[in-house]
């Protein structure tokens, strides 16, 4: 599936809500499952967006793995309704998919499905529209788990670049960046529908032969 078409469905799917403001929805096709992550709608969303102090996530393994705290509460009230589908033998392959505060708990997600089935290692897929920095000076040998992520951003889109990098923050996974230095505002290049644009032109130059729906 071409990025646009998957970035269209995660802005169009219709979502279920969780406790602490986490939206999701899933989608199994045969032995597959799309998991798609929504970005914020309500002031809830931001002041876990704003939670910048970061929490430690994953210490029962080395090494520890240290998240933004808003969006590791968030994925917390999530992953009980997913951990059911995700346990289940019958998979073999999961993408996770997610746009601006969902492209983090997407990045979670991705996460935990490498860490807890590694036989879909090879399968996994994570998909961030926008999204913004999560893991908090991640430890080299923990990119290894984030090679098949790809952070998707729209150049000078604001949100990407936060938290700041000098807060400790980074991007991790492969970064795709799209459209053209300055040709919009901080705030304007983060929008769905200049996202959007500038994924369809970026795929028009680059599989040009790739049927459009």
């Amino acid at each position: 599936m071409l990025l646009s078409s998957l970035f269209l469905r995660c802005l169009s799917v219709p979502y279920r809500r969780t406790a602490n403001g986490g939206d999701y929805a899933a989608e199994r096709a045969g032995d597959s499952l799309t998991l798609y992550f929504e970005d914020s709608d309500g002031a809830l969303d931001w002041f876990h967006n704003l939670a910048f102090p970061a929490k430690a996530y994953r210490t029962a393994s080395s090494p520890t793995v240290y998240a933004h705290g808003g969006f590791l509460r968030v994925w917390r009230s999530v992953l009980p309704h997913l951990e059911a589908m995700l346990a289940d033998p019958t998979l073999t392959g999961v993408t996770a998919v997610g746009y601006s505060h969902g492209g983090a708990l997407a990045l979670l997600c991705h996460e935990y499905v490498w860490f807890h089935r590694p036989d879909l290692r090879h399968t996994l897929n994570g998909y961030g529209f926008g999204c913004p920095r999560v893991l908090f000076r991640p430890d080299p040998r923990l990119r290894a788990r984030f090679t098949r992520f790809t952070v998707i951003r729209n150049r000078n889109d604001a949100v990407t670049y936060l938290p700041p990098s000098l807060w400790g923050y980074a991007h991790v996974g492969k970064l795709l960046e799209i459209g053209e230095e300055g040709k919009y505002s901080p705030i304007d290049a983060h929008r769905p529908q200049n996202i959007l644009r500038e994924l369809q032109a970026w795929e028009k130059e680059n599989y040009p032969n790739v049927p459009r729906t």
